[in-house]
């Protein structure tokens, strides 16, 4: 697996709230901007969310392309954006958007080590307090083991 799978460049703090398409575009916005995808994995991405939905609970939301976007994928990352108010996402909140790419089914480990942090709800408390990027990186440190 990639080193770095996420970077604080590739987290952001977002004042106020966004629909739920408007926080999937800009999930894959950082994702393409990392050159971890080709653009059109952000098209995937919603497409994914119009047939199943990727909230999670405990305010996360994991947006990721399809499975015929696989080859879109140019190496494994993620995109968190934090919202300050939350993202409708289907009737459920969401304040933590995490984008994902993953090569070949590095998404599978990448998940699970996502989900086991998001399950501690101190862990999230502490994510919704961080005041930087830096901050909610060494949060989530897990992500990042190789």
């Amino acid at each position: 697996m990639t080193d770095q799978i996420l970077a604080p460049g590739d987290v952001r703090i977002v004042p106020g709230s966004a629909t739920r398409d408007d926080a999937i575009r800009a999930a894959g916005a950082v994702l393409v901007d990392n050159g971890a995808v080709d653009a059109a994995y952000v098209d995937s991405m919603l497409e994914r969310e119009g047939s199943v939905s990727t909230y999670m609970g405990n305010w996360l939301a994991i947006p990721h392309g399809t499975n015929e976007a696989k080859g879109l994928i140019k190496r494994s990352a993620l995109s968190l954006l934090r919202y300050e108010e939350p993202v409708d996402w289907g009737g459920e909140p969401a304040r933590f958007v995490v984008g994902i790419a993953g090569l070949g089914d590095e998404h599978l480990d990448i998940l699970s080590r996502i989900a086991m942090i998001f399950s501690d709800e101190d862990e999230v408390g502490k994510l919704l307090a961080a005041r930087t990027s830096d901050e909610m990186v060494a949060l989530l440190s897990e992500v990042n083991a190789s």
